[in-house]
């Protein structure tokens, strides 16, 4: 069992330093100032019961790690600090960006990891010099290691906060340690730079938390590393705006045993996630994560006569006027008692980033707190933030919020 001494500082280090890295960052910086309320945060707001005595918040309860303690830094492709980024954003406001300003133009960014093959529409600036995947590896091992020592770190976790990369199936070079350091060695172009960031930070010794749909968790090598070097693992991709909602509505209309046969789901955004989604092999990551999270929630097994023949459908369009603030809709074609025909329809206007970061922080400090407990490899009861969650072999995911929860509350009082 590991300490759970919460003393001392946490590096953050985002692979990644745009919209919801600088959003995370900001607010962080704004609540510790009490400017602002922690918003969305399970970690901060909550609160969590025990067996005996009254509830308590869930940072007291577990000894999360005080925001005050926090200390942020990473890499990014197009800006050198989180200031540039965040105005490049365009979440914050103007005042919030003010007050924030000075703080995130303190963390600055270093190059980072680019293969266009990956990320097309993205202009790249700023990327290492290395030019073997093995190189960019240990470099970047070097520079996790340097940023954590540098600051004083006490502990620290990394983030993959980074583009949506195009669509791979899992290749014969992700199956072991040893052909995932050999695809290295070769610059196999199976290897994207997703995998190399959580290659270098399990090397580093840190855990790491995939907040993208790219391949990372569902490498088999990666897992094997992170439970050898002794880290946690999560992920993957956001459960933040309309998949959460989606899984909020099918699982009562799932238990009110309404018949479903049609869920169509379409977004706009503007900001850089929808430049690099507007790629179809880079959308066909998402459409993986966002299409998977209806079918154990709809158990057509259980009750093909309500669910045999539903269609599942999923767009996103990139519509610059939008920017940072996307609006969702989902068309539901729904059917009741002697299957009469229904319609629920659903329009969501949120922002993209601010529904993001709260979640990104409860990863961060419960990440950490899972390493504290000594735990290692893929950490399947943080799978309620999360589109696409990383289970253990053989181990049943579901994408019901409500179990979800009660999966993360269950483990949270082990540790009270």
């Amino acid at each position: 069992m590991g300490s759970p001494e919460n003393t001392g500082t946490l590096g953050i280090f985002t692979v990644g330093m745009g919209a919801v890295a600088t959003t995370l960052m900001a607010g962080v910086e704004l609540i510790r100032r009490g400017r602002r309320p922690a918003v969305g945060s399970y970690s901060q707001l909550g609160w969590l019961s025990g067996p005996e005595g009254p509830p308590r918040r869930v940072a007291e309860a577990v000894g999360l790690t005080p925001l005050r303690d926090l200390v942020f830094g990473g890499v990014d492709l197009i800006e050198s600090n989180a200031r540039e980024a965040a105005r490049t954003a365009g979440v914050l406001s103007a005042a919030d960006l003010a007050e924030a300003g000075d703080f995130l133009a303190s963390i600055t960014a270093g190059p980072g990891v680019h293969d266009s093959t990956y990320v097309r529409n993205l202009p790249a600036r700023r990327v290492r010099p290395e030019a073997g995947k093995l190189a960019q590896a240990e470099a970047m091992t070097r520079e996790i290691r340097d940023f954590f020592a540098s600051r004083g770190c006490a502990r620290g976790v990394v983030l993959l906060t980074l583009s949506t990369e195009a669509w791979r199936e899992p290749a014969p070079c992700h199956a072991t340690v040893a052909a995932f350091r050999a695809g290295l060695e070769r610059n196999d172009p199976e290897i994207s730079p997703s995998q190399i960031y959580a290659w270098a930070a399990i090397a580093a010794g840190y855990p790491v938390v995939n907040c993208t749909p790219n391949l990372v968790l569902e490498v088999p090598a990666i897992r094997a590393a992170a439970e050898a070097r002794g880290v946690p693992i999560a992920g993957s991709d956001l459960k933040s705006g309309q998949t959460m909602m989606k899984t909020v509505v099918a699982a009562g209309l799932a238990k009110r045993l309404f018949g479903v046969r049609g869920w169509f789901s379409t977004n706009i955004l503007g900001n850089r996630d929808g430049l690099v989604l507007d790629e179809p092999e880079n959308f066909r990551a998402k459409e993986v994560t966002k299409g998977g999270v209806l079918s154990d929630i709809f158990d057509a097994g259980a009750h093909p006569e309500l669910y045999g023949d539903l269609h599942h459908q999923v767009h996103i369009n990139y519509y610059p006027p939008k920017g940072d603030n996307k609006e969702a809709w989902d068309a539901i074609q729904l059917f009741g008692w002697l299957g009469y025909e229904m319609e629920l329809k659903i329009n969501f206007q949120c922002r993209d980033s601010i529904m993001a970061a709260p979640l990104v922080l409860d990863l961060a400090l419960f990440t950490d707190l899972a390493a504290r407990r000594g735990e290692r490899g893929v950490q399947s009861w943080l799978g309620g933030y999360f589109k696409n969650p990383a289970a253990l072999a053989g181990e049943k995911v579901s994408n019901d919020l409500h179990v979800q929860i009660g999966c993360l509350e269950e483990k949270l009082r082990g540790w009270r």
